[in-house]
């Protein structure tokens, strides 16, 4: 007998961790709530991962096993369940957090105590962190030279599913006779349940986002969308917000209900169809024969989005403090600004900048923001009103449903110029030139701003350098800029400078 635990990946296809328990024998699924991770969690990222939980609960019993679900500490609940069904090894997939760490190496112990052994398995990236490095051998620091590896080395194929043979007997998993073999051990009512407790229980609310569907079909169907179409065109239309560009998929990868290894051989499958479709529509007038045509680029731009989330693991795997460190070391601190009347009006969506209000407020009615605009709004807030990123990356934390610890730390340092590969502190985003680069018709500001419904695209995008007497005709309702850009940008160069040591520029 053996436990599976799992975490962030609830799925039963395409799990390496889970295929290699089967492979030992009759399988325990399990799924602990540890409250030192919900104390992290926010209320939208709870919803979804309960949907998911719930589809991946019958996925077991339509084989005829069940999903053991229990709540506390796993270091205390893992050894127990393992003498209680006489397991002897407990599996579970990787995680890359410093708070996974500690907390799987704590489990590690309890298990070698208890005389079971831990089988951990690298199963949320394609290549594991440290495996690919520099020619000196360190972990790469620069995304450019990591990709180009990334993308030469061979990918691993999907894991198969168990069959019902592979799992145990469900009516051997009810709850109350794991009840009775646990007697003494914990408070049964609250360590093991037979239902999935409610959101409430968890101590969350329901959010007030539409959170978009969990679970696998839900994932499967938004891979399936995407691979049909979009995907080629990926390239030209990612970066803009009011286009279906992008895949949704970023939830299903952080909880794991669909498989890295399926969605890279969908995009491999999609790169085989864009070569197609390109030798088509090739006039072979200037184009090498090494040179990716539009369709099969847009696939590999795509591809290059799941090179970018393991280089932002690895940088987390082996940098844990990133998550509340600044990667890259100024010789003086930077002097952010504290500033909580500025940084509600950013939480709020009413800076009075219309691409930063559109993105604040489709994170609030979502649970997810497109990846331009997260770009736009953590410029903003670090580079116009001046705010220590973190205080960005703990409201993403709690409002996003896609958080993920190694891509929000990655992106927020980016955009702070405080990371690994980050941009230089000087290229700071003008907001509405970026709005009216990419988002020339202002279709995604009035879709979430529509106090600016009425109002033309070129207002909308000049809505900084208009009066306020222009404003109050155009948009009574719609915020004043709550700062001045071209202030704002001389401050943050200073500050960044004051930073690196150097004497800011005389006004």
């Amino acid at each position: 007998m053996t436990i599976f635990w799992h975490r962030r990946d609830l799925r039963a296809s395409d799990n390496r961790g889970l295929a290699a328990a089967a492979a030992d024998g009759d399988t325990v699924p399990v799924f602990v709530f540890d409250d030192a991770v919900l104390d992290h969690a926010g209320d939208a990222r709870v919803r979804f991962m309960l949907d998911s939980l719930a589809e991946l609960r019958e996925a077991y019993r339509e084989r005829g096993s069940d999903l053991v679900v229990a709540r506390g500490d796993p270091a205390e609940l893992l050894p127990a369940l393992a003498a209680a069904v006489d397991a002897e090894a407990v599996h579970w997939n990787a995680d890359y957090s410093g708070l996974a760490q500690e907390r799987d190496a704590r489990v590690e112990d309890a298990l070698a105590d208890a005389g079971v052994a831990a089988e951990t398995h690298h199963d949320a990236v394609l290549h594991e962190p440290g495996t690919i490095r520099t020619n000196a051998g360190e972990p790469y620091s620069v995304y450019t030279y990591f990709w180009k590896k990334w993308r030469d080395r061979e990918k691993p194929d999907p894991f198969p599913a168990p069959d019902s043979g592979d799992l145990a007997d469900g009516d051997a998993l009810a709850a109350g006779e794991l009840a009775d073999a646990l007697a003494g051990e914990f408070d049964i009512d609250d360590a093991l349940r037979s239902d999935l407790p409610s959101i409430e229980d968890l101590g969350f609310g329901e959010p007030e986002a539409d959170v978009q569907a969990g679970g696998t079909a839900a994932a499967h169907d938004r891979l399936e969308s995407f691979r049909d179409e979009p995907v080629f065109s990926y390239e030209a239309d990612r970066e803009y917000p009011a286009r279906a560009g992008s895949s949704r998929l970023s939830p299903h990868l952080k909880f794991g209900t669909i498989g890295i290894r399926t969605v890279y051989e969908a995009t491999e499958a999609a790169m085989a169809d864009a070569r197609e479709r390109d030798e088509r529509t090739d006039d072979d007038s200037e184009t090498e024969d090494d040179e990716l045509g539009p369709a099969a680029s847009s696939v590999e731009t795509f591809q290059s989005q799941l090179a970018w989330r393991e280089f932002y693991a690895q940088v987390l795997y082996f940098n844990p403090e990133v998550v509340s460190q600044n990667y890259k070391e100024y010789e003086e601190p930077i002097q952010w600004r504290d500033d909580p009347e500025e940084l509600a009006a950013w939480k709020a969506g009413e800076t009075g900048y219309p691409i930063v209000d559109a993105g604040m407020r489709q994170l609030r009615d979502e649970a997810w923001m497109h990846n331009r605009v997260r770009m736009i709004v953590a410029s903003f807030l670090t580079k116009d009103l001046l705010i220590d990123w973190r205080a960005g990356y703990d409201h993403f934390r709690e409002h996003l449903a896609d958080h993920d610890t190694a891509n929000d730390t990655g992106g927020w340092q980016w955009a702070a110029s405080t990371g690994t590969d980050a941009q230089p502190y000087f290229r700071i985003f003008n907001p509405a030139t970026q709005g009216e680069r990419y988002d020339p018709d202002a279709e995604y500001i009035r879709e979430y701003v529509p106090e600016l419904r009425g109002v033309d695209a070129d207002a909308i995008h000049d809505w900084p350098d208009l009066t306020d007497e222009e404003r109050t005709e155009l948009a009574p309702d719609y915020a004043d800029p709550i700062v001045d850009h071209g202030e704002r940008r001389e401050q943050a160069l200073a500050m960044y400078k004051r930073a690196r040591g150097e004497e800011p520029d005389e006004a």
